[in-house]
């Protein structure tokens, strides 16, 4: 028997589903699939009847899939888990991905589809036809191997250490010496991080590669142009064009890239050194000691204190947060065998968010798990909203706003995680600034993957070098990096959404406008926005994208039109903060 981690969560009512159903047993799940494959549909009435039931089947089996991922990624160095995990991987999800093909297509062709509510279903058709339309059963072994490679990048990550300050500490846990006033103490562990990164270099750069070969050849056998074509569509982007991103990253350059270079420049006034190195960017400028809001072997004052925030901004916020509890709902320290990063997944027959973090007693621990918050806000509500599972999750677009936007709304409470004004203030300097900082590091992300995916048959080497040209045109040039060649030219290697979820990450820009517009309504009228926020993030996906940004009070443009008064905006904010 592989070992599971056992959450208490609670089990909803089936009509459909056998109440013990084992997800990781095939035998089982196949009869249910083929029954509502084998089902007439004639009438809406049918068909409405017949997509309840393949919403609770989808609804078991995607928690169950999400519990798989949830504990390996909690525990990458557990052999039952792994082998769980992959049993999932190999031997279950292979066989769901073409019977959820055939089930898509039953729909399209059913009868009963005249007959249903456009207003509502609509949505759900669109994607659903999209979906089939790139769907290859040739794919999905392609798509297997890619997971493996996943999980083999996702082990070297959770076993990377070092031995620093007397203690082994996990890359994350050396996250918190960049902000200490002793620069020889911050380049020692920055260079030791980074060191510790290249040791695994090669076998990263091999990892990807093989990721590269494999995603060519799936656009190719979907009669794509290259994956960037497939992943459009895979993505579902019915809404704006890969040059619609191109102009983004142009409006970044114009706009922002300036904005940076004089946040360096003071900075570096501030500090009183010639240059700026990389491991000056995250100290506090005017000497004073770090930023440390919890301890980094407490979480549970991390949650305390970011529940208070929530009510602060609204009671309805905290009494939602306070559902959930460490090992149900919560798992937020840094250790040794932990994936990297942090996530929010949605387990969809319990209706219940899981938190993932690796928190080292940061400052951007607080913003994340207010980041990570704000997603579970929105799974709760839309979930609470809609019954099917498949038009419970709006495009992440939308779903970045509300995460981005729970970020902006919490920064004027950082004071319940300090003792002194000053140092709230400072939290919340550090949270603006950081947003201007982001969108370059956005436009070099984006970017890239698009290099890469239009460049078949490019080498490792061609790479590297197409990452220091981008990276370049969006790096300050206050920042020196003389002496550290390799390090800046693998410095890709720790975004994991290239690894995982390719193209995942012009979202984050296209959020972060949102959140902005969504923070300066929250400024003139709380309740207002509040109550917009709330209305958005009910709807689920049950509306085209720019309907939800519409019905949250706020615009689905990123053009300069509306980045420069926003951004100007953000910049007046810091004005008034004390340096």
């Amino acid at each position: 028997m592989t070992k599971t981690i056992e959450r208490n969560l609670p089990v909803p009512a089936r009509t459909y589903v056998p109440a013990d159903l084992n997800p990781a047993d095939w035998d089982q799940l196949q009869p249910l699939y083929d029954a509502l494959l084998a089902r007439d549909l004639p009438d809406a009435t049918a068909l409405e009847s017949w997509l309840a039931d393949y919403s609770e089947l989808s609804a078991a089996v995607g928690e169950y899939s999400a519990l798989r991922n949830i504990d390996y990624a909690c525990h990458t160095d557990d052999a039952d888990i792994e082998k769980a995990y992959m049993h999932w991987v190999e031997n279950i999800a292979p066989k769901l991905s073409p019977i959820g093909n055939q089930l898509r297509e039953k729909y399209l062709a059913a009868p009963g589809l005249a007959g249903l509510d456009k207003a509502r279903y609509d949505i759900l058709t669109r994607e659903w036809k999209a979906s089939s339309e790139l769907f290859r059963e040739k794919n999905v072994p392609l798509a297997t191997q890619v997971t493996k490679l996943n999980s083999d990048y996702d082990k070297l990550i959770g076993e990377m250490q070092v031995d620093f300050d007397g203690q082994i500490q996990t890359l994350q846990q050396m996250a918190r010496y960049q902000e200490e006033t002793d620069r020889p103490v911050r380049e020692e562990a920055w260079r030791l991080s980074a060191n510790r990164r290249l040791d695994d270099r090669a076998a990263i750069d091999q990892i990807f590669q093989d990721m590269f070969t494999l995603r060519e050849q799936m656009a190719k056998n979907a009669d794509c142009s290259n994956y960037l074509d497939y992943s459009w569509k895979s993505w579902q982007r019915f809404d704006y064009t890969p040059q619609d991103c191109t102009g983004f990253a142009d409006t970044i350059d114009r706009v922002v890239m300036p904005r940076v270079a004089e946040l360096d420049r003071q900075r570096r006034a501030a500090l009183g050194v010639d240059t700026l190195r990389p491991w000056d960017g995250s100290v506090d400028p005017q000497g004073r000691a770090p930023l440390r809001p919890f301890a980094a072997d407490d979480p549970q004052r991390m949650v305390d204190r970011a529940t208070e925030i929530f009510r602060r901004v609204d009671p309805s916020l905290a009494d939602d947060f306070a559902t959930m509890t460490f090992g149900r709902n919560l798992d937020l320290d840094s250790r040794k065998g932990k994936r990297a990063g942090g996530f929010q997944s949605s387990l969809t027959e319990s209706k219940q968010p899981f938190i993932f973090m690796n928190a080292a007693g940061l400052q951007r621990d607080v913003d994340t798990l207010l980041h990570e918050g704000g997603h579970a806000f929105h799974f709760m509500w839309a979930s609470q909203n809609e019954p099917l599972t498949f038009m419970q999750h709006a495009p992440i677009e939308f779903c970045e706003v509300a995460s981005m936007s729970m970020e902006l709304m919490g920064c004027d409470h950082y004071g319940v995680y300090y003792d002194q004004p000053e140092e709230a203030a400072r939290a919340k300097r550090k949270q603006l600034e950081g947003i201007i900082r982001f969108f370059p590091w956005m436009a070099t992300i984006d970017m890239f993957q698009h290099w890469v995916y239009t460049h078949p048959g490019h080498s490792i080497e061609d790479r590297t070098k197409a990452w220091l040209q981008i990276s370049g045109r969006f790096s300050s040039p206050e920042v020196d990096w003389s002496g550290l060649d390799d390090v800046r030219s693998a410095r890709w290697h720790a975004q994991l959404h290239l690894f995982h979820i390719p193209f995942y990450y012009v979202e984050y820009g296209i959020a972060q406008l949102g959140a902005l517009q969504l923070w300066l309504n929250y400024k003139q009228d709380p309740r207002a926005a509040l109550d917009g926020y709330r209305t958005g993030l009910s709807l689920g996906g049950t509306k085209p994208l720019p309907e939800l940004f519409a019905a949250a009070g706020i615009k689905f443009d990123f053009s300069a039109a509306t980045m420069e008064p926003l951004i100007a905006a953000v910049e007046e904010e810091l004005a008034a903060l004390p340096a």
